[in-house]
């Protein structure tokens, strides 16, 4: 594949808006695609006006060598990295405030993000502190970041959750544990590097149950109370591009046409989202990442087939689904599952009936579901537990 590549050239057979295929619909922030993009990093800082940066990562991305490879980029450039790699797992509000410690007073002027949705979450989330101050809760909502934000970089090195195209912060309360979605235009990446290449060391795993996660996000965003015709356009972009390729990276993981399609599904799924919103199954995921520490990817995919059908009994919904994928919807969220060898019943994990209450109570007080095109309440949770076991 040529470095040359556009995303014209990958998506034209299934989108025919350039606008859209340039992520200039519904983003301000300004897409650079294609394998070897990353090297242009150091022109991208410079042109926003960097000269010390914050570099935000985990310790996965820096044993790659990733993280290596993009300090020696901006060195080279003459640009100074303060990098920050003890990014975890579904970052807390400790973890945003252990980032902000290690760089305050030190002048740093841009902040990039290097990794998964996590890396980004954290780079995000250490911008609204070192910029407005306070705590994390101070932002929970939307657009009460009073001052102006440092520019950020986001680089994505997982085809997931696609944050590099949304203004929003995930950021879990480290006493109460529930996640909190913060978001501020000003929080949202100025620049995101899609460069396929970053994604060829993924772990199976890892591309496993980051790619049921972006998957999840077009099938969500494209049937929510807050879905646009344009929101919907990407959503559908999204699928083709992602239910295509999907078996595909699994089989071969060095095919870097299909890690293209992959890196880019993800981030116009995740350009859906800050328009649209995500649904039920997020709402039902979340509780069983917190209780009981399933992996997003895999607890979001668990539930998702079950809300598909219970979304279903609502015929303009159905009608959505069917133009998304003609064939049965849930059941091919149910054979990709199988494909990526990730788990489809409750039953697989350590959860008993017994918690259903607990979680059907977790569920409802979600914000993502209030987004659900079907009203969900705490009883109906319920029955899509019941119904995943």
């Amino acid at each position: 594949m040529s470095s040359e590549i556009k995303a014209v050239d990958i998506c034209s057979e299934y989108c025919q808006s350039d606008e859209i295929i340039d992520f200039g619909a519904l983003t301000e922030t300004k897409v650079d695609f294609g394998p070897g993009s990353v090297s242009r990093l150091a022109d991208h800082v410079k042109s926003l006006g960097g000269t010390k940066v914050l570099l935000v990562t985990d310790p996965g991305i820096a044993e790659a060598g990733h993280m290596e490879w993009v300090m020696m980029i901006l060195t080279k450039g003459g640009i100074e990295v303060m990098p920050y790699l003890d990014v975890r797992e579904n970052p807390t509000t400790d973890d945003v405030a252990s980032c902000v410690d290690g760089v305050k007073g030190e002048g740093i002027d841009l902040i990039i993000g290097l990794g998964g949705g996590s890396s980004l979450d954290t780079a995000k989330g250490c911008n609204f502190i070192l910029t407005n101050g306070g705590h994390m809760k101070d932002y929970w909502g939307s657009g009460k970041a009073t001052d102006d934000m440092l520019p950020l970089i986001a680089i994505p090195t997982t085809a997931g959750t696609g944050s590099e195209c949304q203004s929003y912060a995930i950021i879990a309360d480290s006493e109460t544990h529930v996640k909190m979605a913060c978001g501020d235009k000003k929080a949202a990446a100025r620049i995101a590097i899609l460069d396929p290449e970053l994604t060829l060391t993924q772990p199976a795993n890892v591309t496993s149950h980051t790619g049921i996660d972006a998957l999840s996000h077009a099938i969500e965003t494209s049937v929510t109370t807050k879905r646009s015709d344009i929101s919907y356009q990407y959503s559908k972009l999204s699928f083709d591009l992602l239910n295509e390729s999907f078996e595909t990276v699994l089989k071969d993981p060095k095919n870097i046409e299909a890690r293209s399609k992959m890196l880019l599904g993800a981030a116009y799924a995740g350009t859906a989202i800050e328009s649209s919103m995500l649904g039920a199954a997020h709402a039902a995921a979340n509780p069983l990442t917190a209780q009981f520490g399933i992996i997003h990817g895999a607890a979001v995919g668990l539930m998702l087939p079950h809300v598909i059908k219970y979304n279903s009994d609502d015929p303009d919904t159905k009608k959505i689904y069917d133009d998304l994928y003609s064939e049965d919807l849930s059941r091919r969220v149910s054979e990709l599952l199988a494909i990526a060898d990730i788990p489809s019943t409750l039953s697989r994990y350590d959860v008993g009936k017994s918690n259903v209450s607990s979680l059907s109570k977790d569920a409802s007080s979600q914000w993502t579901g209030t987004f659900n095109p079907r009203k969900v309440g705490e009883g109906d949770f319920a029955d899509l537990y019941e119904s995943a076991f």
